[in-house]
């Protein structure tokens, strides 16, 4: 009698026939016979010719005899195994999206190398020096070239005008009903060549040049549409008005620009208000502005009734709109928001600030670390001789917490209040793209010698980012951030791997981990 036994010598799993028997003295016995091996990638057996040859022969069943090849050492010493998932999933993504079709219409002779590299920085947070290694052991990608070498010539090549037709397109392809939200951050660099970075303010407190990257994303799709690059030292405001015309030269319409209160100034509004743009936009006013500061005073005693209550997912804030006029002639809405929690909180917060920094003055009033805030927020006499009077000066208290919880957003084209705090609430979408851009991109530093260099690099960036927007999106809707981070997931894909032996291809069995992530992304579990 026989059977098929396994046994792992040194990480490879070996079959062996045992074969049962009785020696001349009617002890039992057994011998083993090597028949195959398990493949190291399916686990699937793999056996000897000979031994399916002897098994037909005698008429005997072999273990899955219909998935079984005749491969021989050699067949197996000369396959190949390559990762899939990954790459299979940004592949989806590129389609589902529109982005692969995107980019082969406007950048033809560019696409292939400008996909790989970009996949490569969703995948690794490494130098695209090292896109070439990623590549080779990567199924599933285009054939170009992405050496160091190829990668230096295709950051020379790509022109503006390619960039500018790759947004154009892409513009369209997004922009349907869609209203955008537009930011700004600084990319820091070691480079003294790159002509647009330049000495300024910088948002990450660095001591280095910068540029300043302005992106658009979609609130409803939540994805990135168009970027532009800047001098270092220009300040946000003064990049709007360049960025809604370059982003009208590409044909993008029927838009609306959601900013937050850095773009806020009269000569910004007056642009957005102005017939020339044409732009629908929603903005938070500076309450440096006497002109917030009016509508704020003017709804605090007609908002805190139960009727202008708005729930936004999980809070809820009063709100009502007005229609003051703005330069003396021209309407528009101004919505003013007020949170209960917010303010108290805010209230609560200071004033257990201010109380601490009492006690810490009784005690040392010349303490040179709270300096400014003693001056500012307490009044200390100092009599020649017996202990200090310490007192709070509540009137800049009061001052300073006078427009704490509120919120006033100002719209040429939003009537409703609730419209318009959902439409602002959802622009957080830009700073988590930012924060995916300089973090999870290796852009955080710009290491390239040249600007055409560094604005094809960020170029670049941009197409990984909307992978990786894609991937943010459907994990945070399916909840898979409770389990794992984004580079978990990509990592649990990497893992299914594809063997090619001979003509063949065959994909490693799927794990319960990966099926779920697959089957989040609705794609099909045939690779």
């Amino acid at each position: 009698m026989s059977s098929v036994i396994k046994q792992t010598i040194k990480g490879h799993v070996y079959l062996y026939e045992s074969i049962s028997y009785r020696d001349e003295h009617g002890r039992p016995r057994s011998k083993r016979v090597l028949i195959g091996k398990a493949d190291p990638v399916t686990g699937k057996p793999i056996y000897k010719a000979e031994y399916i040859d002897r098994m037909r022969a005698e008429g005997k069943p072999i273990e899955e005899e219909s998935e079984v090849k005749k491969y021989s050492e050699t067949d197996v010493k000369h396959s190949r195994v390559k990762e899939l998932g990954a790459s299979y999933l940004y592949r989806a993504i590129a389609e589902r999206t529109g982005l692969l079709d995107v980019l082969q219409d406007t950048i033809p002779e560019y696409w292939e190398q400008v996909y790989t590299i970009a996949c490569f920085l969703v995948s690794c947070n490494e130098p695209v020096m090292y896109c070439a290694d990623w590549a080779e052991k990567t199924d599933g990608l285009p054939t170009a070239s992405v050496s160091p070498s190829s990668i230096s010539r295709l950051f020379k090549e790509i022109t503006v005008s390619d960039r500018n037709r790759f947004f154009e397109g892409w513009g369209m392809m997004c922009q349907e009903n869609e209203y955008l939200a537009l930011d700004i951050t600084s990319i820091s660099t070691y480079s003294e060549l790159i002509e647009e970075a330049e000495w300024g303010y910088n948002r990450d407190k660095e001591k280095l040049p910068q540029i300043n990257l302005c992106l658009l994303l979609g609130e409803k799709t939540r994805l990135p549409v168009f970027q532009t690059v800047y001098s270092g030292s220009l300040k946000d405001v003064s990049t709007l008005k360049t960025t809604l015309e370059t982003a009208a030269a590409l044909s993008f319409s029927n838009l609306m620009a959601v900013m937050d209160k850095g773009f806020y100034s009269a000569t910004n509004v007056n642009a957005l208000m102005s017939a020339k743009t044409g732009l629908r936009f929603l903005l938070a006013a500076s309450f440096s502005s006497s002109f917030t500061k009016t509508q704020v005073e003017n709804a605090r005693n007609c908002i805190d009734l139960a009727k202008n209550t708005i729930t936004v997912g999980d809070d809820s804030v009063l709100g009502v709109v007005m229609q003051p006029q703005w330069g003396g002639s021209r309407k528009i809405y101004a919505h003013v928001f007020y949170n209960v929690v917010q303010a108290a909180i805010s209230k609560q917060n200071l004033y257990a600030e201010v109380a601490s920094l009492a006690e810490i003055a009784k005690s040392n009033p010349d303490n040179s670390d709270h300096k400014k805030a003693f001056k500012k927020y307490l009044s200390i006499d100092k009599p020649a001789n017996g202990n200090c009077a310490i007192g709070i000066r509540q009137d800049v208290v009061e001052t300073e917490l006078a427009y704490s919880g509120w919120l006033v957003i100002l719209s040429n084209h939003i009537k409703s209040a609730a419209e318009a705090i959902r439409i602002y609430r959802a622009k957080d979408v830009v700073e988590k793209g930012f924060y995916r851009l300089k973090n999870n991109l290796e852009l955080g530093r710009l290491r390239v010698h040249s600007n055409e260099a560094m604005l094809n690099k960020v170029f670049v960036g941009f197409i990984a980012l909307i992978i990786m927007s894609y991937i943010h999106n459907v994990m945070l809707d399916n909840g898979l951030y409770y389990k794992m981070t984004m580079k978990k997931l990509i990592s649990v894909l990497e893992k299914i791997r594809v063997h090619y032996i001979r003509k063949d291809r065959i994909i490693v069995p799927l794990t319960k981990e990966q099926t779920e992530i697959l089957n989040a992304f609705k794609l099909p579990l045939t690779l």
